[in-house]
């Protein structure tokens, strides 16, 4: 039976490092305009209890987001040791493009995945690249389609990245600002004939009825700034209570696909967005299995590197991979769960066998 597995993965991870503290002398503003009664301090104490959030990374001003995708493309290619010719597609996700520091709008002409073909030296017209716009589940969504490509039989090597600059689309007047960092994260995706192992099943949805504008682009919080430039923004607890509702019902129709049991689970990896809401989400997916959270199960890197996007399950599968996240590994036969949710809204879910 023909399937697909992950044989390289790669990270990068940029060296601007922004800490709560940061933010002190911030003007935070409501969506009116109006100001908040609490001090930022407290605004401050109060989103680190909720995200977990202690810092995030920005990428300097002379990188761009597929400068940032180059990287981490590179290091997954080396990793799984193929010669990047023989690549098949490269899937790129990202929401906004390249969008330079101090710009105002995002650059997809050439298309993100063109400019990281053309930055590797792909000379192989074969090679086909192209984008996805999918949310922050992008890049789950693209380790789903590189494995159609290559149960198809159209494909044996796909790149898969997942690469954002969000602190270039934040409005520094909006608290959720503190939520967005920057980053990239690839895997190479090969066709293999290995039985009982790599992607052995998924699951994919859209929401969009009322749930499609969740996240948006709107003006800032700042009445006096100019209202044609546009920001992301975001309704957090609706969000909060639609991932909590879904995204655990995703998470058990790909392992229930896959015939195994949620006691064969060793690892969730699931996007970085805010540790409560993932904390929730996890323990809303043990419950449909009448089974308590195991010790362990998640592991988390949104402390120190916030909310990339599509570069979170990426980033955070590759750092525990290379054995740089503590107390956290995965070995040969353990069975994990990737999962996502974001704008759209989109939800899904992958199980893997390594």
């Amino acid at each position: 039976m023909i399937s697909s597995k992950i044989t390289g993965t790669g990270t990068f991870i940029p060296s601007l490092r922004k800490e709560n503290k940061d933010f002190l002398a911030v003007d935070f503003l409501n969506n009116d305009g109006a100001e908040f009664e609490d001090p930022n301090a407290i605004i401050i104490e109060k989103f680190k209890a909720i995200t977990g959030i202690e810092e995030r990374r920005y990428a300097k001003k002379t990188y761009n987001t597929s400068d940032l995708a180059f990287f981490a493309a590179e290091k997954a290619i080396s990793d799984a040791a193929i010669n990047p010719e023989e690549l098949d597609y490269i899937i790129f996700a990202h929401n906004f493009g390249d969008v330079k520091d101090g710009a105002i709008q995002g650059d997809m002409l050439p298309s993100l995945a063109t400019r990281v073909k053309a930055k590797l030296g792909i000379e192989n017209p074969n090679c086909v690249a192209y984008d996805l716009l999918f949310g922050c589940p992008g890049w789950v969504e693209g380790v789903i389609q590189a494995q159609a490509f290559i149960k198809a039989g159209i494909a044996k090597k796909c790149l898969v990245i997942g690469a954002e600059t969000l602190s270039r689309v934040v409005d520094k007047h909006d608290r959720d600002s503190m939520i967005y960092s920057d980053g990239a994260g690839a895997c190479i995706v090969e066709h293999t004939e290995e039985q009982d192992a790599g992607i052995l099943s998924h699951a994919s949805q859209t929401f969009a009825k009322e749930e499609a504008h969740y996240l948006f682009f709107g003006r800032s919080y700042d009445q006096h700034a100019n209202k044609d430039i546009r920001y992301i923004k975001m309704f957090g607890r609706k969000i909060y209570e639609f991932a909590i509702t879904h995204v655990p019902k995703a998470m058990k129709t790909a392992l229930d696909k896959s015939g195994l049991d949620i006691d064969a689970v060793q690892k969730i990896f699931i996007h970085q967005a805010n540790e409560k809401m993932d904390e929730a989400i996890i323990k809303r997916f043990y419950r449909l299995f009448k089974k308590s959270v195991p010790e362990g199960i998640m592991p988390m890197s949104i402390h120190k590197l916030g909310n990339s996007s599509v570069a979170t399950v990426p980033t955070l599968l590759d750092l525990v991979l290379k054995g740089e996240i503590a107390d956290q590994e995965v070995q040969k036969g353990d069975v994990v769960i990737l999962a996502s949710v974001g704008a759209g809204m989109n939800i899904n879910a992958v199980v893997y066998k390594f």
